[in-house]
């Protein structure tokens, strides 16, 4: 039986940072995953350009049912720690928006980075190896691997949760956790499309590809003032995926076409100084025609409908439903394409400070399977970094 110190199931961007911080200690360590390649996650994210983390990192742009949870973590390893380590490796990057950091060299360059850290610190990485059954026997775990049984003092369960099947997510974690007495709450896919099956959805694959920026607001959550993408299937782009975090089904979701802007006064002084304009050409002189002759429609005006035909009454309609267009989902596109997990490890029997279970001593539980669940942008990234790094401290 082979025997390391730490154990870390998972070799996506928590498992292999927890395992080269917890070997730069002085202790064995060996990391385990199923897939043929690492971190796999990270080699797609950004399109390949690999949106690491995110300046703007605060506890409050991550879900959670206890929100103070993060809060230790993120702020013992923050985003320029990260770079930090990105600098010695001679890796550079950009701010795109909002706070979010590309890496130049790409997400090949990052995995490697990972990749680096774990050899340079003694680490073993084996990849193709299924993990049947664990069990905590005599002070220590024991996995029974597809090659022979592993005994660990410590184990760190950082395989994910169940957003992209394709690329090998299971509920592993979830069910490990129970197996030794926590609970879990309920996975749902976040950073998500939505999907139509109404009238909308052929009215919004007529509109696939346009994009519009909007400010986009579930029932509960906070509003993103993102870009709206139409698709073949409903709503997609930015705004949409960070709603969808706080959105639930049978829920409506709110957009305002026309951020920042008054829509009230716009269409009422084009009234007065181009009443013989169209609605549609007014509106496409701020959204676009596709959609302009998609609203107008919605607001029951043909084509042809001028300004100087709307009384005050239908104007004011019109701006309102601008400012406030109510769309209920059908659904999402589901783990599919859910760029993250929401939902998971409960929070109330895990350590904030070190990741550690209250509940069994020497299991650990860090990044995606944990119920804490980052914006879009780099966020999940920066979890992975820090939750893996406060594990690292002591697993």
């Amino acid at each position: 039986m082979q025997q390391v110190e730490t154990l870390i199931l998972g070799a996506g961007a928590a498992g292999l940072f927890c395992g080269a911080r917890v070997a730069q200690r002085g202790r064995s360590v060996l990391v385990l995953d199923h897939s043929k390649k690492p971190a796999e996650k990270v080699r797609i994210s950004g399109g390949g350009r690999c949106n690491f983390t995110n300046l703007e990192t605060e506890a409050n742009r991550f879900l959670s049912n206890n929100p103070h949870f993060a809060k230790s973590a993120l702020a013992r390893y923050t985003p320029w720690d990260f770079c930090s380590l990105m600098a010695e490796h001679g890796l550079t990057w950009h701010e795109k928006t909002l706070g979010q950091l590309f890496c130049d060299q790409k997400s090949g360059a990052v995995i490697q980075l990972l990749l680096d850290e774990l050899a340079n610190a003694g680490g073993e990485l084996r990849l193709e190896t299924s993990i049947h059954a664990v069990v905590h026997e005599h002070g220590s775990f024991i996995a029974q691997t597809s090659l022979g049984p592993i005994r660990a003092e410590h184990l760190v369960v950082a395989t994910g949760g169940l957003s992209i099947p394709k690329m090998g997510a299971t509920a592993f974690a979830y069910e490990l956790a129970e197996q030794f007495g926590h609970d879990i709450v309920t996975p749902r896919p976040a950073l998500v499309p939505f999907t139509f099956t109404d009238d909308h959805r052929d009215a919004f694959a007529d509109m696939s590809g346009v994009s519009v920026p909007v400010e986009a607001c579930a029932t509960s959550g906070p509003s993103f003032v993102e870009n709206l993408l139409f698709t073949h299937r409903g709503l997609s782009g930015p705004s949409i995926l960070q709603i969808s975090s706080y959105w639930h089904q049978g829920e409506p979701v709110e957009i305002d076409l026309l951020p920042g802007t008054h829509a009230l006064s716009l269409l009422q002084e084009a009234k007065t100084n181009a009443p013989k304009q169209t609605l549609v050409q007014c509106l496409s002189e701020h959204l676009p025609a596709r959609l302009s002759t998609y609203l107008a429609a919605q607001a029951h005006r043909g084509p042809q409908t001028r300004l100087a035909e709307l009384s005050n009454q239908q104007i004011d309609h019109i701006a309102q439903m601008l400012k406030s267009w109510s769309l209920k989902p059908a659904g999402t596109e589901g783990w599919r394409t859910a760029e993250v997990t929401a939902g998971g490890v409960a929070t109330d029997a895990l350590s904030s400070r070190t990741m550690e279970s209250q509940i069994q001593p020497g299991l650990f539980f860090i990044g995606e399977c944990v119920d804490v669940t980052g914006w879009l942008g780099g966020y999940n990234f920066q979890w992975a970094w820090a939750s893996a790094a406060a594990a690292a401290g002591v697993a």
